[in-house]
């Protein structure tokens, strides 16, 4: 028998999501699979209606809002399965989505966690801006996709249908082994949502293990489902949440140098949304830089007693990405030297 694998969807206010696409995850082809909703205490009837109309799917509740990251930990610890498989509601399965990632993670033991293929929901042929083909950082640990740099999102072509080790599965479809995600202790609360799996990935990668991109199963992401792109509150996560997580895993000089330089990289985005009109913007970006500050003696705290150097991590892309796009006018990941 294939080893068991829990599906867990955590659902706010999702209902129409969950209508459109839980029907096909439960047609997904594997022979030893639970799915289950986690509900992060809605406002709206999503639970009535999966009580109604999938009375096979299992719901646990959450008495509130915990947001993605203490949402998934609390629900998770309700779940036993060999695999745990974090999905967004907004994602539309393919049937044999399932099997190929669980066999390319049974085929290596260090393998801790993986992705598969994630496209666009609404352009079928394009990557999907959360994981396309595998997360990278680059030397400032700033996060990119193969397939996806900024704003420019790559058509599937094959180019990326190699099996590879990464730096970091996406959230939005992300598997890991239940033994690595209670070895690591699951998701960091404190993060609330945004590159809480980055963090996960890298402490997981801090204790050897691998995470990996598998080409043959793929997924369809709608994006933005819960928080939309264009929102002040998702660029205050973003980069409150990528310092956070540097200091986190990094060793610590050289946590010191790159957080410094990652945080003139920002003032230049500040300036950018001042100039552009987009004054709240600019004030998520303070905000996030001033939160990271008030919080730095607790975030030392959560740091391991193991940090390996940073550029022996696989996935990591020795120079900016920033100035390879902007500057360079790099715009494909198979560009980038």
């Amino acid at each position: 028998m294939n080893p068991s694998v829990a599906v867990v969807i955590l659902n706010w206010n999702g209902k129409a999501f969950l209508q459109k696409f839980l029907p096909g995850i439960l047609l997904s082809q594997y022979d030893n699979l639970q799915v289950i909703v986690g509900d992060n205490a809605s406002t709206d009837d999503s639970v009535a209606f999966l009580t109604e109309h999938f009375p096979t799917v299992k719901i646990i509740q959450n008495d509130l809002n915990y947001g993605f990251a203490g949402g998934y930990n609390k629900v998770l610890d309700r779940v036993d399965a060999d695999y745990f498989v974090l999905l967004n509601s907004d994602v539309e399965v393919t049937p044999n989505w399932i099997k190929p990632v669980i066999d390319l993670m049974e085929s290596d033991s260090s393998i801790a966690a993986a992705q598969p293929k994630i496209k666009s929901q609404l352009k079928k042929n394009d990557f999907e801006y959360a994981g396309a083909a595998g997360g990278f950082l680059d030397i400032y640990a700033y996060p990119f996709c193969r397939g996806r740099l900024f704003n420019v999102y790559e058509s599937d072509h094959g180019q990326y249908n190699d099996q590879k080790e990464i730096f970091w599965a996406s959230g939005a479809a992300f598997f890991i082994k239940s033994k690595c995600w209670i070895e690591t202790g699951g998701l960091d609360a404190d993060l609330f949502a945004h590159m809480e799996e980055i963090d996960l990935c890298w402490r997981l990668k801090n204790l050897n293990y691998k995470i990996m991109y598998c080409p043959n199963a793929e997924v369809f992401h709608v994006g933005g489902g819960t928080l939309q792109t264009e929102n002040p509150f998702k660029t205050y996560l973003n980069f409150r949440n990528n310092l956070i997580i540097m200091q986190k895993n990094l060793p610590a000089d050289d946590a010191i140098f790159r957080i410094t330089i990652r945080m003139w990289i920002d003032f230049v985005a500040w300036w950018h949304f001042l100039l552009s009109g987009k004054p709240k913007f600019t004030m998520a970006v303070s905000k996030g830089h001033w939160h990271f500050i008030k919080s730095v003696f607790k975030t030392n705290r959560k740091r391991s007693s193991v940090q390996k150097p940073y550029a022996k991590h696989a996935g990591v892309y020795n120079n900016s990405v920033v100035w390879a796009f902007f500057i360079k006018k790099i715009k494909y990941f198979s560009k980038l030297s």
